[in-house]
């Protein structure tokens, strides 16, 4: 217990802290690079002991069930657009547009609201229709979401934004609640609580993967867009053009990833959810 601790912990926290760094210090730095390094092979370890052990700290063999592991391939795409949105959105913002925080925090409240009334109203859908049909909605409402920032520039108004947000949190509230649910609902019950931490740990994982790559993408961008600017003899405003064109760019790969989403979607066998008792009455016998 006390090994599997340890190359836990070292596991998930180097490669947290790696990828949270790689967007600050870039992808080749050595800090960057040793701990990813250090963290994946502690992960490896970890993962072969737990699959080895007869009684497990975290049982991965709740990856044998493929709706389980589609899911959580789901999981870590929402949660990478969801973290990403979260950053890239504020920088141009505040850096392209010269917004305060205070704005971009109003930005973003109406969307937070509309994602705390739909929660309960989703959970009655989803116990009716099943996840799939929820999923297909939320990521008709997503996917244009991320396509219509793409074209970012200095006239995009505030108030455009917080609808294409608004749109974008109703498309997540009819993904998040189901896809954690769904996953869940395929492990048998004495798999539940191992699965409810691999959920976590994979949301930890994919909001620091996401966070890392789009500043990455966003900086990369910039950079080269900084240079055909000083090319063209542009000095004025460099820094808020050089942000506006890197969220647009930035906004494409996300795009990317919503179309993921929708592909794992159809390709993931999901059901209507089987009643709480019925578990129970499997389980015991």
């Amino acid at each position: 217990m006390i090994v599997s601790v340890t190359l836990s912990t070292l596991g998930f926290g180097f490669v947290l802290f790696g990828f949270s760094s790689a967007g600050s210090r870039g992808w080749d730095d050595t800090l960057v690079l040793a701990t990813i390094v250090i963290g994946i092979a502690s992960l490896v370890l970890f993962s072969v002991r737990q699959l080895r052990s007869s009684d497990p700290f975290l049982n991965l063999r709740v990856f044998n069930n493929k709706i389980f592991t589609m899911t959580s391939f789901i999981n870590i795409i929402v949660t990478m657009m969801l973290y990403a949105d979260m950053i890239l959105l504020p920088m141009y913002l505040q850096t392209g547009r010269g917004f305060s925080a205070v704005d971009s925090g109003l930005l973003l409240l109406p969307g937070a609201l509309v994602n705390a009334v739909l929660s309960p109203i989703v959970g009655k859908l989803y116990d009716r229709f099943g996840a799939k049909p929820l999923f297909i909605i939320g990521l008709i409402f997503v996917i244009p979401s991320m396509w219509v920032v793409t074209s970012l520039t200095a006239a995009t108004t505030f108030t455009f934004l917080m609808i294409r947000t608004i749109f974008l949190r109703i498309g997540l509230s009819f993904i998040t609640m189901p896809l954690s649910t769904a996953g869940l609902n395929a492990l048998p019950i004495d798999l539940i609580n191992h699965g409810t931490a691999v959920n976590n740990t994979v949301r930890q994982i994919a909001g620091a993967v996401g966070t890392a790559v789009v500043i990455t993408i966003y900086s990369s961008k910039a950079t080269l867009y900084a240079g055909d600017l000083a090319a063209q003899g542009i000095t004025e405003n460099i820094k808020s053009l050089t942000s506006i064109f890197a969220a647009s760019k930035a906004y494409y790969f996300m795009t990317i990833l919503a179309i993921l989403a929708m592909v794992l979607t159809f390709l993931t066998p999901l059901k209507k959810p089987t009643p709480v008792i019925e578990q129970i009455e499997e389980f015991e016998q």
